[in-house]
């Protein structure tokens, strides 16, 4: 099959071992004997910047990688982001056509142009459209926008993302809350495949030591991801100044790996409270899943509100054998952390319930190790792309011969 998969948000494209969700499915699908071409943007949306002449590794690829021009934005939540998106998706349209037609088009959603643009285009050539749904617009941005008038320009969005929903004629979806969404308006198919993110189990392990830290007397809590609105970090600081002020209990070291915009109010929160806290930056893959195999417990604090469903963090997460402390309100992830008893779901924004937590994790060794145990089991099951992505492909696979081509 030739195969045509629409994202513009891959991992790095410089022949590093990490890779995305897209760019893994690529690959896995010409090593399964089919011809795929990547449709990416020229603008890098985690650094911010236009990636540079020479900084994709095209030979490092079964996957032919094509690179569009996207004018870039500076912020995540701008509209200057949904007129680059606007631009690139328009761009993407005008190279399908101009390209032999493919047996099957996969789109990541969002961006909500790009998916318009391909789902007409596999309409007017009789080719199955599938959609990938990554994350949900506009309710990512109403959560994090608060201003009622900025939201209501948003609704537009809505419109533009349900046709996207209506035309698909396959759907996946990284969490089932996702999937019910886009039911809920597409009539073409009753059911959709819920793959999560996940994460490369054999990667996972040959990086445990990159950089490995060796454990000390002090127990380490980690947090890894971006450093923006929609995570609770100062939940988390407020219930470790709750926490620590039993003297009895053992000091705890809070590891937070990544970056954002309020990288900085954090660190000065946690240094007016005393927290013992590590702020490492953007880490490579490798590094920072050395770091985070050498602490001891995990936290993954969503604000309330979030239309976050199972983010990438909770499969590293589940790899690393670590319990985990959540305070998300995605009733989907909260039963899976019941279901495979791999640590302690809290109230939204509640310091003191963390901090209980906290002090029950930390006070019994025997507890947190059979839940990391549990947790390592679930990213087995669940994250293991290994074996997850496997269906993304049999599904694409059998839609060939399934519609009617025109050309």
């Amino acid at each position: 099959m030739n195969i045509i998969i629409i994202a513009n948000f891959p991992c790095e494209l410089d022949g590093s071992k990490s890779k995305g969700r897209f760019l893994y499915l690529s690959e896995l699908l010409c090593e399964s004997g089919h011809q795929v071409e990547m449709i990416v943007s020229d603008f890098d949306h985690s650094k911010k910047k236009h990636r540079s002449a020479g900084s994709i590794n095209f030979n490092a690829y079964k996957t032919k990688i094509t690179a569009l021009h996207e004018p870039g934005y500076p912020n995540n939540i701008s509209f200057k982001r949904l007129w680059s998106h606007y631009i690139w998706g328009r761009n993407v349209g005008y190279y399908l056509y101009k390209q032999k037609c493919p047996d099957v088009v996969y789109c990541a959603v969002p961006s909500l142009t790009a998916g318009i643009k391909s789902a007409k285009y596999c309409e007017s050539q009789g080719i199955p459209f599938v959609v990938d749904v990554q994350d949900l617009w506009p309710e990512a941005f109403q959560m994090a926008i608060k201003n009622r008038l900025l939201q209501k320009v948003l609704v537009p969005i809505s419109w533009y993302v349900n046709q996207v929903y209506k035309s698909a004629d396959r759907v996946i979806a990284v969490s089932n809350t996702y999937i019910k969404r886009v039911l809920s308006v597409n009539k073409k198919t009753k059911f959709g495949l819920c793959v999560f993110l996940g994460n490369d189990g054999k990667l996972f392990d040959e990086s445990i030591n990159f950089n490995k830290v060796d454990k000390d007397n002090n127990l380490k809590l980690a947090y890894i991801g971006t450093l923006g609105y929609s995570y609770d970090i100062p939940c988390i600081i407020k219930a470790l100044n709750i926490y620590q002020t039993n003297n009895s209990s053992p000091r705890i070291k809070f590891i937070v790996m990544g970056d954002g915009s309020l990288k900085s109010s954090f660190e000065i929160k946690a240094k007016e409270l005393g927290i013992d806290c590590e702020f490492t930056g953007y880490l490579s893959y490798p590094d920072m899943v050395s770091r985070l195999s050498s602490c001891d417990i995990v936290v993954n604090p969503i604000v309330a509100g979030s239309a976050a469903s199972i983010i990438n963090k909770v499969g590293d997460y589940a790899l690393s054998g670590l319990p985990v402390i959540n305070t998300q309100e995605c009733p989907e992830y909260r039963n899976l952390i019941n279901e495979y008893c791999c640590g302690i779901n809290c109230n939204v924004g509640d310091d003191e319930d963390v901090a209980r937590a906290l002090e029950t994790l930390a006070n019994d060794e025997s507890l947190r190790k059979e839940m990391g145990i549990n947790a390592r089991r679930l990213g087995e099951e669940k994250f293991d792309r290994r074996n997850s992505y496997k269906k993304i492909v049999e599904l694409i696979e059998s839609l060939q011969g399934k519609y009617r081509r025109y050309v």
